[in-house]
């Protein structure tokens, strides 16, 4: 029995990469044309795409989008949004879950994979960690966003957490940003994309309910650059009990 559901385990990933990648080509005919509208227009209408692209593989391999607001979200308003990182569902979960503009940083790494690769070059400001340089270059490009409007999110914990607590340490880039640039700070939680695809093997992908819940924004007014770390503890806090919280 074990034997039938590891094959039939399989057959599903398969199917879901296929999909994942047939519905990605689609989306990267629309990029190329996109990309003719400029870096801010054409990124935003990538973005679009992406939710288009988002949606309708999730419907194909059964996964279930639901959003949870614990306290209202004004999406007229500009955020750095925060979020928990364990599972590579992250990312089309943020892409079901933000409806408003948004660039997102991410690993240079990512651009390696084809198709992927190009469509995440628009989408998201590149950050390299090889050196201090080009990590000041991807802050830049996020402050650049933000003085267009346009929200950004992070991933505090910098990578997978694999520490089997509900967060791993926050490194101080997004609570730095914010506090330089009077940004509030939006928490969301991810509380079921590693029982979806656990980090360490693709081949564990299943279909179900993915839940993104929403926190209550937190201003950052009256924060110096000396109180970085009581920001990010707040943050992390309020984070660690939302995630006990939803399990």
């Amino acid at each position: 029995m074990k034997k039938l559901l590891r094959i039939l385990q399989v057959i599903y990933c398969i199917y879901a990469l296929f999909w994942f990648v047939a519905l990605m080509l689609i989306v990267l005919v629309f990029a190329l044309i996109f990309a003719l509208f400029g870096k801010i227009r054409g990124g935003n209408l990538v973005y679009i795409a992406c939710k288009w692209w988002a949606g309708a593989w999730y419907f194909l391999v059964g996964i279930r989008h639901k959003e949870i607001y614990e306290a209202p979200h004004d999406r007229k308003l500009q955020y750095i949004f925060v979020a928990n990182h364990i599972s590579y569902m992250d990312i089309p979960c943020i892409i079901r879950c933000i409806h408003q503009p948004v660039r997102i940083l991410g690993k240079i790494e990512m651009v390696k994979y084809p198709v992927f690769g190009l469509i995440y070059r628009m989408v998201v400001v590149l950050v390299d960690r090889s050196s201090a340089e080009l990590r000041a270059k991807s802050v830049r490009g996020l402050k650049a966003a933000l003085r267009r409007g346009i929200s950004i999110f992070i991933f505090p914990e910098g990578t997978f957490n694999e520490t089997g607590k509900p967060l791993k340490d926050f490194y101080d880039g997004a609570f730095r940003i914010a506090i330089e640039t009077q940004t509030p700070i939006k928490p969301i939680l991810f509380v079921d994309t590693h029982k979806l695809m656990h980090y360490k093997n693709i081949w564990q992908l299943k279909p179900g309910i993915c839940r993104t819940v929403y926190l209550t924004e937190i201003p950052v007014d009256g924060y110096s650059m000396k109180q970085i770390h009581l920001l990010k503890e707040k943050v992390y806090t309020i984070m660690e009990e939302g995630l006990v919280r939803w399990g």
